[in-house]
Protein backbone atom coordinates (compact mmCIF):
# COMPACT_ATOMS: atom_id res chain seq x y z
CA UNK A 1 0.00 0.00 0.00
CA UNK A 2 1.70 2.87 -1.18
CA UNK A 3 1.18 6.06 1.43
CA UNK A 4 1.67 8.57 -1.23
CA UNK A 5 -0.12 7.26 -3.83
CA UNK A 6 -3.17 10.18 -4.67
CA UNK A 7 -6.25 8.48 -4.08
CA UNK A 8 -9.88 9.92 -4.30
CA UNK A 9 -11.49 9.67 -1.12
CA UNK A 10 -15.33 10.35 -0.37
CA UNK A 11 -16.49 10.85 2.83
CA UNK A 12 -20.16 10.32 3.09
CA UNK A 13 -22.61 12.81 5.01
CA UNK A 14 -25.68 12.04 7.05
CA UNK A 15 -28.18 13.69 4.43
CA UNK A 16 -28.41 18.08 4.85
CA UNK A 17 -25.29 17.67 7.20
CA UNK A 18 -22.98 17.89 4.14
CA UNK A 19 -21.76 21.86 5.23
CA UNK A 20 -20.66 21.10 8.54
CA UNK A 21 -18.76 18.32 7.22
CA UNK A 22 -16.80 19.66 4.64
CA UNK A 23 -16.00 22.40 7.43
CA UNK A 24 -14.16 20.00 9.43
CA UNK A 25 -12.53 18.36 6.82
CA UNK A 26 -10.82 21.50 5.95
CA UNK A 27 -9.80 22.73 9.35
CA UNK A 28 -8.47 19.21 9.75
CA UNK A 29 -6.27 19.83 6.98
CA UNK A 30 -7.78 17.43 4.00
CA UNK A 31 -6.82 18.64 0.64
CA UNK A 32 -9.30 19.62 -1.68
CA UNK A 33 -12.38 19.13 0.30
CA UNK A 34 -15.79 19.71 -1.36
CA UNK A 35 -19.10 18.76 -1.66
CA UNK A 36 -20.48 16.68 -4.28
CA UNK A 37 -24.01 15.13 -3.89
CA UNK A 38 -24.08 12.49 -0.81
CA UNK A 39 -21.26 14.03 1.00
CA UNK A 40 -17.95 15.30 0.46
CA UNK A 41 -14.69 14.66 -1.91
CA UNK A 42 -11.12 15.20 -0.73
CA UNK A 43 -7.75 13.60 -1.99
CA UNK A 44 -4.88 12.03 -0.91
CA UNK A 45 -2.76 9.02 0.17
CA UNK A 46 -3.44 5.38 2.52
CA UNK A 47 -2.57 7.51 5.76
CA UNK A 48 -5.11 10.41 4.58
CA UNK A 49 -7.64 7.12 4.41
CA UNK A 50 -6.88 6.21 7.70
CA UNK A 51 -6.83 9.86 9.33
CA UNK A 52 -10.22 10.25 7.82
CA UNK A 53 -11.35 7.53 9.16
CA UNK A 54 -9.73 8.01 12.83
CA UNK A 55 -10.36 11.52 12.84
CA UNK A 56 -13.61 13.04 11.00
CA UNK A 57 -16.75 13.05 13.42
CA UNK A 58 -19.03 13.57 11.06
CA UNK A 59 -18.40 11.24 8.15
CA UNK A 60 -20.75 8.01 8.53
CA UNK A 61 -18.18 5.95 5.75
CA UNK A 62 -14.89 7.06 3.96
CA UNK A 63 -14.90 5.54 0.37
CA UNK A 64 -11.63 5.23 -1.80
CA UNK A 65 -12.56 5.54 -5.62
CA UNK A 66 -10.20 2.42 -7.32
CA UNK A 67 -10.93 3.41 -10.44
CA UNK A 68 -13.55 4.00 -13.25
CA UNK A 69 -14.41 2.64 -17.09
CA UNK A 70 -17.11 2.96 -19.49
CA UNK A 71 -19.30 -0.20 -20.19
CA UNK A 72 -22.14 -0.66 -22.39
CA UNK A 73 -23.35 -4.25 -21.79
CA UNK A 74 -22.18 -7.00 -19.66
CA UNK A 75 -19.51 -8.52 -21.62
CA UNK A 76 -17.48 -5.32 -21.76
CA UNK A 77 -18.33 -5.10 -17.92
CA UNK A 78 -16.77 -8.51 -17.37
CA UNK A 79 -14.04 -7.95 -19.54
CA UNK A 80 -12.71 -4.70 -17.78
CA UNK A 81 -13.57 -6.20 -14.21
CA UNK A 82 -11.40 -8.97 -15.09
CA UNK A 83 -8.08 -7.17 -16.05
CA UNK A 84 -8.95 -4.01 -13.06
CA UNK A 85 -6.00 -3.92 -10.76
CA UNK A 86 -7.63 -5.87 -7.90
CA UNK A 87 -4.35 -6.90 -6.49
CA UNK A 88 -3.52 -3.37 -5.61
CA UNK A 89 -6.01 -3.25 -3.34
CA UNK A 90 -7.48 -6.50 -2.00
CA UNK A 91 -5.61 -9.15 -0.58
CA UNK A 92 -6.34 -12.90 -1.84
CA UNK A 93 -7.12 -14.34 1.50
CA UNK A 94 -10.04 -11.80 2.52
CA UNK A 95 -13.48 -12.53 1.73
CA UNK A 96 -15.05 -10.10 -0.18
CA UNK A 97 -18.92 -8.40 -0.66
CA UNK A 98 -19.77 -6.70 -3.76
CA UNK A 99 -22.91 -4.17 -4.19
CA UNK A 100 -23.74 -2.70 -6.94
CA UNK A 101 -25.98 -0.05 -8.47
CA UNK A 102 -27.46 1.27 -11.65
CA UNK A 103 -28.74 4.40 -12.92
CA UNK A 104 -29.27 5.76 -16.79
CA UNK A 105 -27.19 3.06 -17.42
CA UNK A 106 -27.47 0.24 -20.56
CA UNK A 107 -26.20 -1.97 -17.77
CA UNK A 108 -29.24 -1.84 -16.12
CA UNK A 109 -29.15 -5.14 -14.04
CA UNK A 110 -27.64 -4.25 -11.11
CA UNK A 111 -27.98 -8.07 -9.60
CA UNK A 112 -25.98 -9.29 -13.17
CA UNK A 113 -23.30 -6.59 -12.95
CA UNK A 114 -22.72 -7.62 -9.58
CA UNK A 115 -22.42 -11.00 -10.50
CA UNK A 116 -20.36 -10.76 -13.28
CA UNK A 117 -17.84 -8.50 -10.77
CA UNK A 118 -17.83 -11.39 -8.10
CA UNK A 119 -16.66 -13.58 -10.73
CA UNK A 120 -13.54 -11.50 -12.10
CA UNK A 121 -12.27 -10.70 -8.24
CA UNK A 122 -12.59 -14.48 -7.36
CA UNK A 123 -11.12 -15.62 -10.75
CA UNK A 124 -8.22 -13.26 -10.92
CA UNK A 125 -7.70 -12.54 -7.74
CA UNK A 126 -8.76 -15.15 -5.76
CA UNK A 127 -10.61 -13.83 -3.00
CA UNK A 128 -13.50 -15.60 -1.48
CA UNK A 129 -17.21 -14.03 -1.64
CA UNK A 130 -19.20 -13.57 1.11
CA UNK A 131 -22.49 -12.02 1.97
CA UNK A 132 -21.39 -11.40 5.42
CA UNK A 133 -17.97 -10.18 4.45
CA UNK A 134 -16.46 -7.30 6.79
CA UNK A 135 -14.93 -5.25 3.51
CA UNK A 136 -17.37 -4.24 0.62
CA UNK A 137 -16.40 -3.22 -2.71
CA UNK A 138 -18.93 -0.72 -4.16
CA UNK A 139 -19.92 -0.83 -7.85
CA UNK A 140 -21.61 1.90 -9.18
CA UNK A 141 -22.84 2.03 -12.95
CA UNK A 142 -24.02 5.82 -14.03
CA UNK A 143 -24.54 6.75 -17.38
CA UNK A 144 -22.86 3.77 -18.91
CA UNK A 145 -19.52 4.46 -16.78
CA UNK A 146 -18.61 1.93 -14.07
CA UNK A 147 -16.80 3.43 -10.43
CA UNK A 148 -15.52 0.57 -8.39
CA UNK A 149 -15.55 1.72 -4.58
CA UNK A 150 -13.89 0.67 -1.49
CA UNK A 151 -15.32 0.84 1.43
CA UNK A 152 -12.39 1.27 4.13
CA UNK A 153 -14.83 1.75 7.41
CA UNK A 154 -16.30 -1.49 7.79
CA UNK A 155 -19.38 -0.73 10.30
CA UNK A 156 -20.34 2.79 10.36
CA UNK A 157 -18.68 5.49 12.10
CA UNK A 158 -21.02 6.41 14.54
CA UNK A 159 -20.40 3.58 16.03
CA UNK A 160 -17.48 4.96 17.78
CA UNK A 161 -16.95 1.24 19.42
CA UNK A 162 -16.60 2.88 23.22
CA UNK A 163 -20.47 2.99 23.41
CA UNK A 164 -22.44 0.08 24.91
CA UNK A 165 -25.48 1.74 26.45
CA UNK A 166 -28.10 3.19 24.53
CA UNK A 167 -31.10 5.02 25.27
CA UNK A 168 -34.35 4.88 22.95
CA UNK A 169 -34.63 6.78 19.71
CA UNK A 170 -30.79 7.69 20.16
CA UNK A 171 -29.28 10.55 18.30
CA UNK A 172 -26.39 9.44 16.08
CA UNK A 173 -22.53 10.73 17.33
CA UNK A 174 -22.06 11.79 13.46
CA UNK A 175 -24.81 14.00 13.91
CA UNK A 176 -24.90 14.46 17.48
CA UNK A 177 -20.97 16.11 16.72
CA UNK A 178 -22.06 18.26 13.43
CA UNK A 179 -24.67 19.85 15.73
CA UNK A 180 -22.17 20.81 17.87
CA UNK A 181 -20.60 22.35 15.44
CA UNK A 182 -23.10 23.80 13.62
CA UNK A 183 -23.84 25.61 16.88
CA UNK A 184 -20.64 27.19 17.76
CA UNK A 185 -18.87 24.94 20.05
CA UNK A 186 -15.11 24.90 19.76
CA UNK A 187 -14.82 23.09 22.91
CA UNK A 188 -14.01 26.12 24.84
CA UNK A 189 -16.84 26.52 26.96
CA UNK A 190 -19.52 24.40 29.08
CA UNK A 191 -22.56 22.53 27.75
CA UNK A 192 -25.67 20.84 29.19
CA UNK A 193 -27.72 18.51 27.70
CA UNK A 194 -31.05 18.56 29.69
CA UNK A 195 -32.62 15.52 28.30
CA UNK A 196 -29.26 13.60 27.68
CA UNK A 197 -30.70 9.62 27.23
CA UNK A 198 -27.60 8.07 26.34
CA UNK A 199 -25.68 11.11 27.09
CA UNK A 200 -24.19 11.09 23.27
CA UNK A 201 -24.48 15.44 22.65
CA UNK A 202 -21.99 15.30 25.99
CA UNK A 203 -19.92 12.91 25.53
CA UNK A 204 -19.13 14.22 21.99
CA UNK A 205 -18.45 17.39 23.46
CA UNK A 206 -16.66 16.50 26.03
CA UNK A 207 -14.49 14.23 23.33
CA UNK A 208 -13.77 17.68 21.46
CA UNK A 209 -13.02 19.09 24.30
CA UNK A 210 -10.27 16.72 24.95
CA UNK A 211 -8.98 15.92 21.38
CA UNK A 212 -9.81 12.78 21.25
CA UNK A 213 -10.19 10.79 18.33
CA UNK A 214 -13.37 9.46 17.78
CA UNK A 215 -12.09 6.02 15.81
CA UNK A 216 -9.52 5.40 18.54
CA UNK A 217 -11.27 2.54 20.55
CA UNK A 218 -12.30 0.54 17.12
CA UNK A 219 -11.32 -1.69 13.79
CA UNK A 220 -11.80 -0.53 10.64
CA UNK A 221 -12.04 -2.52 7.03
CA UNK A 222 -8.91 -0.77 5.74
CA UNK A 223 -6.78 -2.69 7.92
CA UNK A 224 -7.67 -5.88 5.42
CA UNK A 225 -6.57 -4.10 2.38
CA UNK A 226 -3.30 -5.01 0.17
CA UNK A 227 -0.12 -3.33 2.26
CA UNK A 228 -1.59 -1.92 5.40
CA UNK A 229 1.47 -1.01 7.33
CA UNK A 230 -0.13 -1.70 11.04
CA UNK A 231 3.40 -0.05 12.67
CA UNK A 232 2.36 3.47 10.12
CA UNK A 233 -0.93 2.70 12.17
CA UNK A 234 -0.53 1.97 15.41
CA UNK A 235 1.78 5.25 15.49
CA UNK A 236 -1.00 7.20 14.14
CA UNK A 237 -3.96 5.82 16.63
CA UNK A 238 -1.51 6.91 19.52
CA UNK A 239 -3.94 9.42 21.21
CA UNK A 240 -2.27 12.13 22.36
CA UNK A 241 -5.27 13.69 24.46
CA UNK A 242 -5.41 17.12 26.26
CA UNK A 243 -6.19 17.02 29.84
CA UNK A 244 -6.76 19.76 32.51
CA UNK A 245 -9.47 21.33 30.46
CA UNK A 246 -11.24 24.11 31.74
CA UNK A 247 -15.26 23.43 31.04
CA UNK A 248 -17.15 20.73 32.27
CA UNK A 249 -19.87 18.87 30.44
CA UNK A 250 -23.36 18.45 31.98
CA UNK A 251 -26.14 16.03 31.15
CA UNK A 252 -29.38 15.86 32.82
CA UNK A 253 -32.64 13.19 32.13
CA UNK A 254 -35.54 12.49 34.26
CA UNK A 255 -35.48 8.73 33.57
CA UNK A 256 -32.19 7.07 36.06
CA UNK A 257 -31.65 4.40 33.92
CA UNK A 258 -30.77 7.01 31.39
CA UNK A 259 -28.57 9.30 33.30
CA UNK A 260 -27.03 5.37 34.50
CA UNK A 261 -26.51 4.39 31.22
CA UNK A 262 -24.93 7.72 29.80
CA UNK A 263 -22.52 8.08 32.96
CA UNK A 264 -21.29 4.07 32.20
CA UNK A 265 -20.89 5.83 28.67
CA UNK A 266 -19.01 8.55 29.46
CA UNK A 267 -16.38 6.10 32.03
CA UNK A 268 -15.66 3.51 28.59
CA UNK A 269 -15.01 6.67 27.00
CA UNK A 270 -12.38 8.08 29.16
CA UNK A 271 -14.23 11.53 29.72
CA UNK A 272 -15.72 10.73 33.29
CA UNK A 273 -13.58 13.39 34.79
CA UNK A 274 -15.12 15.82 32.67
CA UNK A 275 -18.80 14.95 32.87
CA UNK A 276 -21.08 15.09 35.22
CA UNK A 277 -25.00 13.68 34.95
CA UNK A 278 -27.45 14.23 37.02
CA UNK A 279 -31.63 12.71 37.47
CA UNK A 280 -33.85 15.51 37.10
CA UNK A 281 -36.66 16.77 35.46
CA UNK A 282 -36.48 19.83 32.81
CA UNK A 283 -38.22 21.92 35.41
CA UNK A 284 -35.45 21.46 37.81
CA UNK A 285 -32.40 22.24 35.84
CA UNK A 286 -30.15 25.32 36.57
CA UNK A 287 -27.04 26.56 35.07
CA UNK A 288 -24.15 25.53 36.04
CA UNK A 289 -21.59 27.83 38.43
CA UNK A 290 -18.94 29.33 36.19
CA UNK A 291 -19.12 30.59 32.64
CA UNK A 292 -21.99 30.49 29.94
CA UNK A 293 -21.88 27.97 27.03
CA UNK A 294 -24.30 25.89 25.35
CA UNK A 295 -27.50 24.31 26.20
CA UNK A 296 -28.50 21.48 23.40
CA UNK A 297 -31.52 18.85 23.28
CA UNK A 298 -33.00 16.54 21.38
CA UNK A 299 -36.42 16.28 22.85
CA UNK A 300 -39.00 13.72 21.96
CA UNK A 301 -40.70 14.69 18.89
CA UNK A 302 -43.82 12.75 19.21
CA UNK A 303 -44.62 10.98 16.26
CA UNK A 304 -48.51 9.93 17.13
CA UNK A 305 -51.56 11.84 16.93
CA UNK A 306 -52.64 13.07 20.32
CA UNK A 307 -48.28 13.26 21.89
CA UNK A 308 -48.17 17.25 20.49
CA UNK A 309 -50.50 18.67 23.02
CA UNK A 310 -48.62 16.70 26.06
CA UNK A 311 -45.01 17.29 23.85
CA UNK A 312 -46.43 21.53 23.60
CA UNK A 313 -46.52 21.77 27.45
CA UNK A 314 -43.17 20.06 27.68
CA UNK A 315 -41.28 22.37 25.44
CA UNK A 316 -43.21 25.30 26.79
CA UNK A 317 -41.69 24.47 29.93
CA UNK A 318 -37.92 23.84 28.36
CA UNK A 319 -38.19 27.42 26.64
CA UNK A 320 -39.70 28.96 30.19
CA UNK A 321 -36.91 27.25 32.25
CA UNK A 322 -34.40 28.33 29.64
CA UNK A 323 -35.59 31.90 29.15
CA UNK A 324 -35.97 32.67 33.26
CA UNK A 325 -32.53 30.83 34.26
CA UNK A 326 -30.08 30.80 31.27
CA UNK A 327 -29.26 34.16 30.38
CA UNK A 328 -25.99 34.65 28.52
CA UNK A 329 -26.17 31.20 27.17
CA UNK A 330 -27.12 29.72 23.43
CA UNK A 331 -29.26 27.26 22.62
CA UNK A 332 -29.86 24.56 20.32
CA UNK A 333 -32.89 22.07 19.61
CA UNK A 334 -33.25 19.19 17.38
CA UNK A 335 -36.72 18.07 16.57
CA UNK A 336 -38.81 17.62 13.32
CA UNK A 337 -41.83 19.83 14.48
CA UNK A 338 -41.49 23.47 13.71
CA UNK A 339 -44.60 24.01 15.95
CA UNK A 340 -43.03 22.17 19.05
CA UNK A 341 -39.87 24.55 18.48
CA UNK A 342 -41.75 27.58 18.19
CA UNK A 343 -44.08 26.29 21.64
CA UNK A 344 -40.57 27.13 23.55
CA UNK A 345 -40.95 30.96 22.77
CA UNK A 346 -37.51 31.12 22.52
CA UNK A 347 -35.60 33.89 19.98
CA UNK A 348 -35.00 31.47 17.73
CA UNK A 349 -32.42 32.15 14.59
CA UNK A 350 -33.62 30.63 11.17
CA UNK A 351 -34.63 27.08 11.09
CA UNK A 352 -30.52 24.65 9.87
CA UNK A 353 -31.22 22.09 6.87
CA UNK A 354 -33.36 19.10 6.98
CA UNK A 355 -31.57 16.80 7.81
CA UNK A 356 -32.59 12.86 7.56
CA UNK A 357 -32.58 11.31 10.66
CA UNK A 358 -32.87 7.28 10.13
CA UNK A 359 -36.44 8.18 8.15
CA UNK A 360 -37.13 11.27 10.20
CA UNK A 361 -36.78 14.93 9.42
CA UNK A 362 -35.28 17.18 11.48
CA UNK A 363 -33.65 20.37 11.94
CA UNK A 364 -31.62 22.26 14.33
CA UNK A 365 -33.16 25.58 15.88
CA UNK A 366 -30.63 27.79 17.75
CA UNK A 367 -30.39 31.21 19.47
CA UNK A 368 -28.25 34.02 20.05
CA UNK A 369 -26.76 34.14 24.13
CA UNK A 370 -30.17 34.33 25.66
CA UNK A 371 -30.84 37.87 27.08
Amino acid sequence: MEQTRDLEIFLVATPGLEVPLQAEAVEKGFAGAKIIPGGVSCHGGWSEVWRANLSLRGANKVLVRMGNFPAVHLAQLDKRARKFPWSDFLRSEIPVKVEATSRKSRIYHAGAARQRVERAITETLGAPISSDAGLRVLLRIEKDICTFSVDTSGEPLHKRGHKPAVAKAPMRETMAAMFLRECGFDGSEPVLDPMCGSGTFVIEAAEIAMGLNPGRSRNFAFEDLHGFDSQAWAGMRNDRSQGGLSAIFYGSDRNAGAVEAASTNADRAGVAAYTRFHNRSVSDIKPPLGPTGLVIVNPPYGARIGDEKRLRSLYGSLGKVLMSRFSGWRVGIVTSNQSLARATRLPLLQAGPVVDHGGTKIRLYRTDPLP
